[in-house]
């Protein structure tokens, strides 16, 4: 399992990902312009999960660089859904945070209705830190959901056990 930037011919799985109908209702799709401006610039990381050489997932990190040390974990995806994947690829990207990125803190976002991702942010490591009430528009839905804020600190990323290595992304 190894995470890598995002390349333009990435683009394509990484839209057809989030129009997909089980992730359009908590992801939002943007297009090919949106995603060359996340891959080139600085302040955020555009990145391809990689599982036996194939595409498996993908994930944007924002406000990297930034003063106060957050980093917020955008946006994330895996192609198969289910059989534990979920825990390790959040673990994974979690210590990119702190460990490549150098993050103080990490943060993310979830549905209030996606209960499967809470679950899985809570067995990571992270706190709710707050639920913003009738809150995000989602298009697929035609109708506001609650945003569930979570968050993990430098101090709690460094007391958690150490997962199995991940391989160094490439430049």
């Amino acid at each position: 399992m190894t995470l890598r930037p995002a390349l333009p011919a990435d683009f394509a799985f990484i839209r057809a990902l989030a129009q997909r109908p089980d992730y359009g209702i908590y992801i939002t799709d943007e297009d090919e312009a949106r995603l060359a401006f996340y891959a080139s610039d600085p302040g955020h990381r555009l990145l391809i999960w990689e599982e036996d050489g194939a595409r498996a997932g993908f994930a944007l990190f924002a406000e990297v660089g930034e003063p106060s040390g957050a980093v917020e974990l955008r946006r994330l995806a895996l192609d198969v859904a289910g059989g534990g994947r979920g825990l390790g690829f959040v673990r994974a990207l979690t210590d990119y945070g702190f460990a490549v990125l150098g993050a103080r803190r990490v943060w993310l976002d979830a549905s209030g209705e996606n209960l499967r991702a809470q679950k899985i942010y809570e067995r990571a490591g992270y706190r709710l830190e707050g639920r913003l009430r009738d809150h995000w528009w989602r298009p697929m839905l035609g109708r506001t959901v609650d945003l569930m804020l979570y968050g993990m600190l430098r101090a709690e990323w460094e007391t958690l056990p150490s997962p199995a290595p991940l391989a160094a992304p490439r430049p």
